[in-house]
């Protein structure tokens, strides 16, 4: 496998281990501090990598009157500080080609939002900054399908590439995970991150927002350790119920702990074998 170098100090693959946590959103500063800190800890504590998550613009809300974010300059002031005060990687989405240079300066991961996977010029603008490159399965894409992303970031000279499964889309306003798709993203050479939030989130299923079943994180993310994955994707809030974003999918301090024994009790099991 090709492990992915994120930031300075980080890698992902081989046997390296990372969370990528955080709200979906930058509600502000105050809010990312303290889940940060919360996650900063609670990963040091059973000895994981953590990259800070938050998004500075979320451009595919449901509806066009939900919450987005502060803009790219105000939501990228707040991962600067959550990066400086806490001494921490970050990772973002980004939207559009422009964004990529901009955002380069602060992220340490640059994340490809999984509507947007198959956008070449996104993927191009992504991979020359030279930062590490988290591509988002498409929900509609087969999981072979990620080889020609993966082909036209590495075409572009990106050499820390990382996949992350995060359901596909089953019907209306539903997903499913295919386990097999983790094991067919890993034969391409690559860490493999499962989204354990987003995987439960029902598209669109409250109307004018989605839904989501958090419930079903704790099953799907052991499931998936058992597979085989290189790190946790997840969206944290102290108050999941007051996010601004994808609440109804994400998790309270509590169940981020929770996950996160579960599945590094998995995974070292995974490693013996």
């Amino acid at each position: 496998m090709n492990p992915a170098k994120i930031g300075k100090d980080i890698v992902a693959g081989n046997g390296k281990f990372v969370i990528l946590g955080g709200p979906c959103v930058a509600e502000g500063l105050d809010i990312c501090m303290q889940i940060a800190a919360f996650l900063k800890k609670a990963c040091a504590d059973r000895g994981i990598q953590y990259v800070f998550k938050a998004s500075f613009d979320k451009a595919n809300r449901s509806s066009g009157k939900s919450f987005r974010g502060f803009g790219m300059e105000e939501g990228l002031k707040i991962l600067a500080a959550v990066k400086k005060e806490l001494d921490l990687p970050v990772v973002t989405d980004i939207h559009e080609s422009c964004q990529a240079e901009a955002t380069a300066e602060v992220a340490d991961i640059l994340q490809i939002p999984a509507f947007l996977c198959r956008q070449t010029d996104l993927l191009v603008a992504a991979a020359k900054t030279g930062k590490a490159v988290n591509v988002k399965k498409g929900q509609f894409l087969a999981p072979e399908d990620m080889k020609s992303v993966v082909g036209k970031l590495a075409d572009a000279g990106c050499k820390d590439i990382m996949l992350t499964e995060r359901g596909t889309s089953f019907g209306y306003h539903n997903l499913v995970v295919d386990m097999r798709g983790l094991q067919t993203m890993r034969e391409m050479g690559h860490p493999v991150i499962f989204d354990a939030t987003h995987s439960v989130q029902l598209p669109g299923g409250l109307g004018n927002a989605s839904g989501g079943q958090r419930e079903f994180i704790p099953a799907l993310s052991r499931a998936a350790a058992a597979v085989g994955i290189d790190g946790l994707f997840m969206e944290v809030h102290p108050t999941p119920e007051k996010a601004l974003s994808d609440g109804p999918n994400s998790l309270d301090f509590a169940g981020a702990e929770r996950v996160m024994d579960e599945v590094l009790k998995i995974y070292e099991l995974t490693r013996k074998m």
